[in-house]
């Protein structure tokens, strides 16, 4: 699937992004590439696979203490 510079232009409208005329044969190249990807993953069997809602579902993650580190800023005035 390869994008025209119309769509280009459509999605860096809404994107709030203003493309030059040179940056739009980039950008299409760009998203076609990932859109590519995505189309791979799409082809992958994922059926008997169960959803995770972590990667590290099964490991306990360390996290630092809760503490600050810096003095209130709200006492300085």
């Amino acid at each position: 699937m390869s994008l025209t510079p119309q769509q280009i232009q459509s999605i860096a409208h809404l994107a709030r992004l203003e493309l030059s005329a040179g940056e739009i044969p980039v950008y299409a190249d760009s998203l076609t590439r990932i859109l590519g990807m995505v189309a791979q993953l799409e082809k992958a069997d994922t059926a008997g696979i169960e959803p995770m809602a972590h990667p590290l579902e099964d490991q306990v993650q360390r996290l630092r203490p809760d503490t600050t580190t810096s003095p209130n800023a709200r006492d300085l005035y």
